[in-house]
Parts: C-alpha cells; structure tokens; sequence
C-alpha cells in the first residue's frame, strides 16, 4: 500500500474485503519463509557446531550475527516502507534475502575438504538479517492497512504466527537436512521459500486503486475537520518505546531457547535429534496457536496491555522453575528428559505468546500510515535482543552452567512487568476508536 494510504475497503471501484485475506496471506507466507531461516537455522546449533568446527562462543557469535542485521536494518526498512510502499519494500526484501541464502548454499558450506571460516559464516548470517529485516514492518503495514481497529489484533496475530509457524517447519526440516545432506540443502530450502514468497506477494500484494486513494485523503480531511489530533513521530513517541523495550526485554527467554535450547537439551539431559526436533517444534507450534488466540481474545475485551503484562509475569515465574529444576536435579538429570522438554516447551510458549498483541499496539499507536516505523522501531528491540542473547549465553554457561542461563532469563522477563505501559485511560482509548473509525 503506498505512502501515507489507508485503504478504504467499501469505496466505490476499490478492491473487496475478501482481498485483504489475500494481503494477509502474503503477509503470513513472508514472514513464515524468513521465520523458517532465522528461527530455523539455531535448531541445527548442534551440527553447525560440528560441521563448522565451532566451539560455544563462536556458535553464540554466528547465530547472534543473525539477530545484528536485523536488528540495525529494521529502522531503515521501516522508514522506506513508510516512503516507498508496503509491496516494493516486500519484493525487494524477499528476492534480496533468497539471493543471500542462495549464496550460502554455494559458497559457504563446509565439506570434507574445506570448512568455511567463522567469519565468513558470521557475515553471510548477517546479510541475511540486513535483507531480510524488510519482511517484518512491510508485511505488518500492509495488513494495517487492510483491517480495521477490533479485528486487527487477530489480523496482526496471525501474521505474526507465520513466526513460530515457520520457525516449528525450520526446527523440524533444517536439522535432518543439515545432518543428511549438508548445509547447502537447508540454505537452498530456504532461498527457494522466500523467492516463491515473493511471486505470491508480486500477484497479490498491490498498491491501491485510485479511488482507494481518493477515499483515503477524503479520511484525512475529515479527520483534521473533525478535531483529532495528529500524532507524534513514532521515534519521539514514549508510548511506542515502552512497548518496543518491553518486548525486547521478553524476547530473552524466548530467543534462549531458540538459539540454545537445542544444545540444552543435547549436553544436559542427552536428548536424541528426534526429541530435540520434537521439542522445538512443540515450543514453535504452541506459540502459533497461543498468538492466534490471544489476538482474538484482546480483541474482544480491548486488554493488550493487561495481557502483555500478564505474559511477562508469567514467563519470569516458568523460568525461575526450570532455573531451580535444572540446579537440584544435580546428577539425576538424564533422568528427567521428558521433565526438562516440557518446561523448555512450556517456558518458550509463554515468552513467544504476546507478539502480535504488542504489534498490534505499536501499530495501532502509531496509526497505519506511520506504522512501518513503529513496527520497525519494535523489531529492532526485538532482534537486538536476538543478536545479545546467544553472545550472552556462553558466558553464563562458564560461570554458573545451564541454573544461571534460566535465571537471568527469568529475571528480563520480569523487567519487562514495569516497562510495558499499563491500560490506557478511556479518553485515550477513545480518541483512538475515533481515529480509526474515521478509516
């Protein structure tokens, strides 16, 4: 959708609500394809730690490489995006990042006779995230765009469950591809699901009609006859930013077990490649339906705040049990598999559950035709933590072991209870329905 446009879905030559199904099934299908690579790759710490002859601190510093790009590309993305339009952003974003992938499959795969250096892998990684952080604020401006305020939380949920709904297919495909086949095939797996991406979003992913556009700048005017108050530039907004930190701080124990909880389930309780497969496609699998569900939920009762809230809360109380779990099961611990799975599950279902309700707000803050920064402004807390956490991990694993990774993971998901804001007073959450309902 173009710069500064809000579609109007009952204008008279515009294109039909039942499009907007189609906008958000480019929007689940792109960020399902990325999810795929960067909640995907992690799963296979184990072989590419073997493959790559890598110790914990450089696994810690390739995977985090991946979370960097991300994280510094997001803001740019997102201000393009707002500039440019939802579907140049999206293709550039999807064919640029299939191009990287593709380079990795052919460059940087290690084999019996070469193993790639770890700065090569380090800096392929980190191209994927620079191009592949255009996915996130595009997709989500454009299913902004296209739903309208008490059924976007569920329209922004499902969106976001194209994350784990990804990231679970990556956990159950890359590692049986990586220790069957090699490298090469899980990167070209990946390259080719981003470039079929891209032909959805080439087919379905339009900019708006002219009467569309026309309907969207008679909305403008009448918002400005009507009284409401502009907003504030998303990076001058507090408002944005508590959210935005907030959710950095809750993506901690979320991207733990992302990025490490395969190799805890492999060097703490001797789980096989099945379990460990299993477990994180439980974990990715479970977060899909639990941000399905809390998008409707928040929805019809109008509580994203509480719910963010209660997530980090609930989060910090799972960790600090499984911190305690893994400290008294001492030498039994190969005992307790299935106990250690479970909570890995659990754990990482609680800390992955509020994405799209806090993306929902950041939007909804924001108001669509901005909401490409808020977004981004989101991300880039979000994959920043994705780069600091792996880099933070091994560390703690030398000075207090596997106890201590679980407890300072329960302790940023309680920092996030103080940062996210509390409920808004009904005369902001009026002033917003305003706004929304003169789209």
């Amino acid at each position: 959708m173009g710069n500064e446009t809000i579609v109007g879905l009952g204008s008279s030559g515009g294109r039909t609500a039942s499009h907007r199904w189609k906008v958000l099934g480019v929007g689940f299908a792109a960020n399902a394809s990325f999810s795929a690579a960067f909640s995907g790759i992690p799963t296979t710490a184990v072989f590419l730690r073997s493959g790559y002859h890598l110790g914990n601190d450089g696994l810690g510093l390739v995977l985090g490489m991946l979370g960097l790009g991300i994280a510094v590309s997001e803001l740019p993305w997102g201000l393009l995006t707002d500039r440019w339009g939802d579907r140049r952003v999206l293709l550039l974003g999807l064919l640029s990042t299939a191009a990287a992938l593709a380079g990795l499959a052919l460059f940087v795969v290690p084999s019996a006779a070469h193993v790639p250096s770890v700065t090569m892998l380090a800096l392929g990684l980190l191209l994927v995230g620079l191009l592949g952080g255009s996915v996130n604020g595009s997709s989500g401006r454009a299913v902004m765009a296209w739903f309208r305020e008490g059924e976007r939380g569920l329209a922004m949920s499902i969106r976001q469950t194209a994350v784990p709904a990804g990231g679970g297919l990556g956990a159950l495909l890359l590692p049986v591809l990586a220790s069957r086949f090699g490298f090469a095939s899980a990167y070209s797996v990946l390259a080719l699901a981003c470039a079929i991406t891209a032909a959805f979003a080439w087919r379905w992913l339009h900019e708006p009609s002219h009467a569309d556009a026309d309907g969207a700048r008679e909305v403008r005017d009448t918002a400005a006859a009507s009284g409401v108050p502009a907003r504030v530039s998303p990076l001058r907004d507090i408002g944005i930013w508590r959210v935005a930190l907030g959710a950095g701080a809750l993506c901690v124990p979320q991207l733990a077990v992302v990025t490490f909880g395969t190799v805890f389930l492999h060097d703490f309780s001797r789980a096989g490649v099945l379990a460990i497969s299993v477990t994180m496609a439980a974990v990715q699998t479970g977060a899909a339906i639990a941000r399905v569900w809390s998008g409707g939920w928040t929805d019809r009762r109008g509580n994203r705040r509480a719910y963010m809230r209660a997530c980090s809360l609930l989060t910090a109380v799972l960790f600090a049990s499984l911190a305690l779990l893994t400290g008294v099961a001492g030498m039994h611990h190969m005992a307790m598999t299935a106990v250690f799975a479970a909570m890995v599950v659990l754990g990482g279902v609680s800390a992955s559950a509020w994405h799209g309700v806090a993306f929902t707000e950041l939007a909804t803050l924001a108001g669509t035709s901005r909401a490409g920064t808020a977004l981004a402004i989101g991300n880039t807390c979000v994959f920043l933590t994705l780069f600091l956490t792996p880099l933070a991990i091994p560390p703690l694993l030398s000075i207090g072991s596997w106890p201590m990774v679980w407890a300072v993971t329960s302790v940023c998901a309680l920092v996030a209870l103080p940062v996210f804001p509390r409920a808004a007073r009904e005369a902001k959450v009026g002033t917003a329905r305003a706004c929304d309902a003169t789209r």
